[in-house]
């Protein structure tokens, strides 16, 4: 049976060495998965060396498998190469090759690969897997690349790092940078921990958190809270959205400050919904909180967690803005409930969103953890904030989706109530002066580039043939 062979190449500000090492840690292969693709990493064993395996799970259509790699060949800083044990092709050879060149690092990635039925398949059968491999290794070449950039500054000293919200879509984004960069992440679980891999028990309705005994932590990335943005705000629920904010925050900042050793910094999450539907405004960290359930939650989650920066703790207190990928949050729900297209508004569609890419986000959290000058309340959200119509227009552009009628203001109110109204058809525009003048470089500041890197539409990473 005939192989095809793909080859893609690029260079890397780095040495060979250091390449090889990136690949070489826990979520690298995390990184590398773009996410428009339902993939995901179920185990890992062994690293590169011979006999080493990966599981994947994933999806043809409606159809779900499991992917099962081997590594089978491994030179450190020079080679590896894994193959298919079992999955959707005849054969498949994946070999990674890194070299040094004058200042830089070359990588290229070799894909020999045969169809099951090849004779019987059109020549266009292998086109498209060429073309659907370009998208992806577009994808991963441009985010190793800006990895690799986001750990030269952040990353040159590794730390221990705790994490609440492990499990949420940021949890789950956030921790795979973080260990690709060498850094040891412990995540906080609410079942039985499994301390293999670096889990501790908590429940904040119980007051249980006990890090006695453990290693000192360098930082404390605090992501934990109830969805705020799915249902109804009944009574029962803003409770709970409430409840899940101070306990937990509250919990995590007593326990670290009587620790022997303090962690130097803590990261606790909140929200731009601090600031309430800020109309043409454009809102600062100095600016007051709002007067509506969203600007409250913000207030007093931020307030729970003050009392670290008395016990010495550097507290910077995330006010995310929307986070954009197909994995979660608003930009999943819009493409999942959008076959035919995309509403031109919601509501008047002149409501401002402070938005900002997934690797954006979770680059802007290491920018953050590193930082030593950063403190206080800072916006996480891109420096060009859009209406929901210049919203909509981007997804339909990017997509090929047409644009729709409007949705209502009365048919959001009608459906999801307080909670449309806030969340929906409220819009906070906000500055991003004091990240960047921290030193953050956003990788996607306009937002039809974000949205094609998000989407694998663009083609901004040109690779060697």
């Amino acid at each position: 049976m005939a192989e095809h062979r793909f080859l893609a190449a690029s260079l890397f500000p780095c040495s060979a060495e250091e390449l090889y090492q990136w690949h070489s840690r826990p979520g690298a292969l995390d990184r590398l998965v773009p996410p428009w693709e339902p993939t995901r990493v179920v185990t890992r064993e062994g690293g590169l060396d011979p006999g080493g395996r990966v599981v994947m799970a994933m999806r043809a259509g409606p159809f779900p498998f499991h992917w099962h790699a081997r590594h089978v060949e491994n030179i450190p800083g020079v080679m590896f190469r894994d193959i298919q044990e079992r999955g959707p092709f005849a054969r498949w050879t994946h070999t990674h090759r890194f070299a040094d060149t004058q200042d830089c690092a070359r990588l290229e990635d070799q894909i020999d690969f045969a169809l099951p039925g090849q004779a019987l398949l059109p020549g266009c059968a292998v086109r498209m897997v060429e073309r659907t491999l370009d998208r992806i290794f577009r994808y991963r070449h441009a985010t190793l690349y800006d990895d690799l950039l986001l750990h030269r500054q952040c990353s040159r000293i590794p730390l221990r790092v705790l994490i609440s919200g492990a499990s949420g879509v940021l949890g789950k984004a956030l921790i795979p940078l973080l260990t690709s960069g060498g850094h040891e992440v412990w995540t906080l679980v609410r079942r039985q921990p499994d301390r293999r891999l670096r889990e501790i028990y908590w429940n904040p309705a119980e007051d249980a958190l006990n890090l006695a005994g453990l290693p000192p932590f360098d930082g404390v990335i605090h992501l934990a809270g109830d969805n705020i943005g799915e249902g109804r705000w009944t009574e029962e629920k803003k409770k709970r959205v409430i409840d899940s904010r101070i306990q937990g925050t509250s919990l995590i900042v007593r326990t670290i400050a009587g620790l022997p050793v303090r962690p130097k910094v803590l990261l606790s999450a909140s929200a731009v919904g601090f600031y309430g539907n800020s109309l043409d405004r454009c809102m600062r960290e100095e600016d007051q909180a709002g007067d509506d359930f969203i600007s409250e939650v913000c207030f007093l989650w931020e307030q729970a967690a003050r009392p670290a920066e008395a016990a010495g703790i550097r507290t910077v207190l995330l006010r995310i803005g929307v986070v954009l990928t197909p994995r979660g949050g608003a930009l999943r729900r819009l493409l999942a409930s959008s076959a035919l297209g995309f509403p031109r508004r919601f509501g008047s569609g002149d409501q401002h969103l402070s938005w900002i890419s997934i690797n954006d986000m979770v680059g802007a959290i290491l920018h953050a953890l590193a930082c030593d000058t950063l403190a206080g309340p800072v916006n996480i959200a891109a420096p060009h904030p859009v209406t929901n119509c210049q919203l909509m227009q981007s997804l339909a552009r990017v997509t090929g989706r047409p644009l729709l009628p409007p949705i209502p203001a009365s048919v959001l109110e009608a459906l999801y109530g307080q909670m449309a109204s806030e969340v929906v058809l409220g819009g906070c525009r906000v500055a991003a002066d004091k990240l960047q003048q921290s030193g953050y470089v956003f990788r996607h500041a306009d937002l039809d580039l974000a949205l094609r890197n998000l989407l694998g539409k663009g083609e901004d990473h040109p690779l060697e043939r």
